[in-house]
Order: C-alpha cells, then structure tokens, then sequence
C-alpha cells in the first residue's frame, strides 16, 4: 500500500481509553480528517481518502473546511469538548496550505489541546527540485516551510522514507494521548513520499489501545498538604483546566462543602464549580470578581489545581499580597506544579490528588469568618452583576446586557464559545455557569478567529455524544464581535454545507472594543481600534465615517439564516427572543446567526484588579503621562518571586 493508505487506515483503527473511577471509557481517538487539497496531498491522503471512502467509509470520514487554521481550530474544539479524549487529523498541501496551520499549531499547544497536523512537504527524492511554493535558503537546502511548525508542536517528525512511518506516528499518538505533553503533533508528509508504495505490517494497522496515564499522588506529598492547609487561616483554592480534564469537579466539590474552603476558577477552569454554589467566588485575577480577587490578596495558602498560572490568573503577580503567602499546586505536568517557588509541589492527576486529600483532611473545616467574607463578597458581585445585566442603555446597548440576554435565555447544558476581544474577559467574570461542559473560551492563545471554527468543532463533539447516546443535545452558542468575524468567518459555509445548527450572536462594535478600552487606559487614545474611513489630511481612521460595513448581509451571503436586531429600546427583549429562536430551530436546519450593535464604550463591571502591560516612561501626550503614573503605582505591588 502508499503511505497515505498506511496513514489512513493507521489511524481509522485507533481508540482511546480512559478510567475514571469505576467507569471506562473507550472511543476513536481520529474520529475524522480535514483536509484542503493541493498538488502536494491530492494524489497522497486525497487518493487515500477517496478509496477508503468507497472501501469503507467509516473507517476515516472525511471532512471539507474552507480554511487550513480554522480546520485545526475545529479540531481543537472538538478535543476540547471531549476533555482531549478525541481529536481530528488534518491534512495540507505544501507551501500556504501547510504555513496556513501554524497559528493553529501554536494555539492548541498554548491551550495543551491535542490536534495531529499532517502537512505536505516538497519531494523527498528532490527530483523536481525546486518546485512549486518551495522554500530554498542557501544555508540549509532542506529546511522548508514545515521546519516553522518545530517550535510550534509538542511533536515534530518527517516522514522521508516510508519505513519511518512506523515510529512517527507511534510517537505522535503518543505524545497526543499525553495529558502532560499533549498539543500540537504534526507528522510532514513529503508529497512524494505519500504516494510510495511498500510493506506495511499487519499489526501496524491492527486496532491499538492509547490509555490515557492518570498517576497518584504520593502519600507524603498528601500529608504535607493536608497539615499546610490546616494551619492557614485563609486558604483560597485556584481551580484550572485541569480540573476538567481529570474529571474532578466532583471531588473538588466535595473538598469545597468539606472544608469550606473557597475556590476561584481560571478561564480554562470555568465549569469547575457552579456558580451559585455558597463556595465558588467566580473568576479570578484580571478578569475575575471582585470576590474572588478580594480573598486572593489576603490568603495566606493557595491551592492550584490543574492550573498553569498565566498572567491574568495572577493579575500580572499582584493578586496575592499576604507576605506569609504559600503555594500547592497540584498538577500533571511538572512545569506547572512547581510554579511559583512552590515548596509543596504534587505531581498527580487532579481528581486522584483531591479524593485523597479529602481523606486526609478528615472533619478540618476553615474558621467561620472566613465563610462570613466568603458570603459578603459573594453577595457582593452576585448584585453587581445583576445590576449590569438589568441595566439598559440606548439606543445601543452595552456588552453587559447582551451577555445577559443570551445568558438568559440559553439552557444550563448550552454551551457558550468564545476567544478574543473583551468577550471573553466579560464572560469569565459574569457568566454564570453550571454544567462542566457549558463554556468554552480559547484564552491561552486568545486567538481572534477561533470563535466561529472552535464552536463548530465543538458542535460536531456535541453531535456526536448525543449519536452514540453519550450525552443529551446541547445548543452550542458562539459569541463573537465584529473584529474576530472579520478575521475569520468561513467555517460558517461548513455549517451550511453539512447542515449543522451552531449559533452565532454577532455584536457589532464598529472596530475593536476590547483593544480599544486597552488602549485608552494606557494612554494611546483608542489609536487605531475604529472602523472609520481614512482622514487624507491627519492620515488618521480614528475621526472619519463610520464604513459601511453590513456583515449580516454577509451572513446570508453564505447561506446563513440572519436575524437582525435592531437599535433601540426594545434591543434586548428582542435578542432574548432571537436566541430562543434560533434554539427552538431543528437540529440540522444549519447556522444562524444574530447580528446586534452594542456601544464599545460602555464598560464591564471592574475587577479591581490589574494586567500588566508597560506604559511608554516618556510622552508629549499627557494622557500617556497620566497612564504612566497609575502604571507605576500597580507595579510597585507586583512580586517578582511569590514562593
């Protein structure tokens, strides 16, 4: 057989299995491939595609998309949903079509995400040499557009004769099914090298198990940890994505009634803790509540689970302000686990970490005044929020109350989608979540774009739990502004060519919001954020007309169906109204989309907390000089090392 036959009919056969508890799990861990055909696949994984498609057509499904990035972006919603059980494969021609992959490569190993990326590559043989979208550097003959992709991957391999198929991809699959290592894995597929035929062993194609590792903790590490949190007087707990990826919402629960020990969640963490459970203070850090960002400047213990402590976690290092500070992280990976100068690092699975830790700490509980503070500042925000959702501004309305409009009139078990722009910052501080599934937003990479592709990757995972009975439907509802559409908003034609109902509430701001804020804050005067046409004269977009951009009729130039919302008084009883009626609409009726204008002006509610992104020092302006003087203040309660 060819290489690519090997390659498809490889991974059509392996599954993915997964112990949790008393429960096994055990799926396809390819459940399909994507795929954009150029002269550098089209005879390689496209001819392979093709014959196993009349062969066996459930063997490898394949998938068309209608760009190379937002095809891994759905890969990488897919593997999301599925907490990283499943993932696609998706296959490129050489030159753009691979080099189109590199910000999704990046953006699922930001996020540890698994997503296999076979890109095509220029001849092996070089007997056409140099061909079409080759790069040639003087220096090194053999460095071409794929060798990007090595600081990009968790795995990198290239695959120049046949024989080498073998171990790449074993070391590929490998490293996806790694819940430490797990990201990008991209396998380079010489175009020539695709269509070489030789020997390929029975057992390479048998069907082959890839068991995900969850290890214990150590009972040492346990009982330290145990003892710590005994002796804090106000120890605060940071639930992160890997608490959801471990399946340990529950047992994290438990250790909150238990204890009474509080718990702020990341924006990966989202879904760990409901939200108006007593012990959940919401988001933390620079986008997070001021409930939670309260009791993280006084606690004197943090316990980190499954978190990688990104700057907004930690508000740039100035959350945490108690000099008697002390960390334990639990993590799987030890990059994070020994963050921070911790002296208490557990290297464990989360859920196995908490479930013992909830017997060591036996009948401890955290003093009643801590609960008192926990229940004042959680009224609190709870009101604050009300106050930003119930709120109305015309005749445009503010982010705030779009957020709650959707909000409310979405189900528990919908799932909202998000990445870039001041959304997703909006969201992990109000929305009020539920269901562990019910929220998505790439934030690791924060890559503007991702909304639409990411959802309907998401979508498919949905589909799919509810086709094998797995799960009940959800509606997965995309939330997404006028920047990060522009960017990229092809994927919504794969919705409408495979029938599938993702929803997509589109606000219009008329250039960027998030950005825009930014930039006022630290004095550049919202420069280069508007949609507005060119001022000759200043040679400036900041004064002019607004464009004349209509993007729901570019919805529907898609086939999309549009719903308008209107300027006006009655904008968000109608966006309510247009939500639920896009959810009432049959599942596979196809997107839709409502389109809405906000004020970009109107602000969130603040987090009384900071992210740290430096001031010009000198200035002529003096609202830079303005900025400056608060910058400073901020930077001097930042610690360096928190130990």
């Amino acid at each position: 057989m060819t290489v690519a036959q090997a390659v498809v009919e490889f991974l059509g056969r392996q599954y993915t299995v997964d112990n949790i508890g008393s429960e096994t799990y055990r799926e396809r861990l390819i459940p399909g491939m994507f795929g954009i055909f150029g002269h550098g696949n089209v005879a390689g994984v496209g001819q392979a595609l093709k014959q196993y498609q009349s062969k066996d057509p459930a063997l490898m499904p394949y998938y068309q998309g209608r760009n190379e990035q937002a095809q891994s972006h759905q890969a990488v919603g897919y593997a999301r949903h599925t907490r990283r059980r499943a993932t696609y494969a998706v296959s490129t021609s050489i030159g753009p079509g691979s080099s189109n992959l590199l910000t999704g490569a990046a953006l699922a190993t930001a996020n540890r995400l698994p997503v296999l990326l076979l890109p095509s590559d220029t001849f092996a043989t070089r007997a056409a040499d140099p061909v079409l979208q080759q790069l040639e550097h003087s220096h090194g003959y053999d460095i071409t557009v794929n060798d990007a992709f090595r600081p990009l991957s968790k795995y990198f391999d290239r695959v120049n004769r046949p024989e080498q198929l073998f171990s790449a991809m074993m070391n590929g699959l490998r490293v996806l099914t790694d819940p430490v290592e797990t990201g990008a894995v991209t396998i380079s597929l010489p175009q020539d090298v695709q269509a070489e035929v030789f020997e390929v062993p029975g057992e390479f194609l048998a069907e082959r198990e890839w068991r995900i590792r969850r290890p214990e903790p150590e009972a040492d590490d346990i009982a330290r940890a145990a003892a710590q949190i005994k002796a804090a007087k106000r120890p605060l707990i940071i639930a992160g994505g890997g608490v959801l990826y471990s399946f340990a919402q529950d047992a994290l629960l438990e250790l909150a009634q238990k204890t009474g020990i509080p718990v702020a969640y990341t924006q990966a963490g989202v879904g760990t803790i409901a939200w108006d459970s007593p012990h959940s203070l919401g988001a933390i850090g620079s986008t997070g509540t001021t409930a939670a960002n309260a009791l993280a400047a006084e606690a004197d213990l943090v316990i980190g689970i499954g978190t990688r402590y990104e700057d907004f976690t930690t508000a740039s290092r100035t959350a945490f302000q108690n000099p008697e500070l002390r960390f334990i992280n639990i993590n799987v990976a030890p990059l994070d686990a020994y963050k921070h100068g911790t002296a208490l690092p557990i290297v464990a699975d989360a859920r196995k970490a908490l479930v013992a830790l909830n017997t060591a700490l036996g009948g401890y509980r955290v003093g009643a005044d801590l609960e008192t503070t926990i229940a004042s500042q959680k009224q609190r925000w709870d009101a604050t929020v009300d106050a930003a959702f119930s709120t109305r501004h015309n005749p445009l309305p503010a982010q705030n109350e779009i957020i709650g409009a959707v909000h409310g009139a979405m189900d528990e078990r919908d799932v909202v989608i998000c990445a870039a722009g001041s959304l997703p910052g909006d969201l992990h501080k109000m929305w009020r979540i539920k269901d562990a599934h019910g929220y998505h937003v790439e934030y690791a990479f924060s890559c503007m774009g991702y909304e639409i592709a990411g959802g309907l990757g998401v979508k498919r995972a949905v589909i799919d739990e509810a086709t094998r009975g797995a799960a009940e439907n959800r509606d997965v509802v995309v939330m997404v502004g006028d920047g990060s559409y522009l960017m990229m908003h092809t994927e919504l034609v794969t919705a409408v060519a495979e029938g599938i109902k993702l929803i997509t509430v589109l606000i219009q701001n008329h250039g960027y919001a998030s950005i825009g804020s930014l930039s006022e804050s630290l004095g550049s005067q919202r420069f280069g954020t508007q949609y507005r046409q060119l001022d000759a004269a200043t040679h400036s977009f900041d004064a002019g007309a607004k464009l004349p951009i209509d993007l729901a009729t570019n919805a529907e130039s898609l086939g999309v169906k549009v719903i308008r919302i209107e300027p006006g008084t009655d904008a968000i009883d109608k966006l309510a109204a247009a939500v639920a009626t896009a959810k009432a609409a049959p599942e596979g009726s196809g997107p839709i989309l409502i389109h809405v204008e906000s004020d970009p002006l109107l602000d969130a509610p603040d987090s009384e907390s900071w992210w740290d992104v430096p001031v010009s020092g000198e200035s002529d302006l003096e609202s830079t000089r303005a900025a400056y003087a608060t910058y400073t203040g901020h930077k001097a309660r930042q610690r360096n090392f928190l130990g």
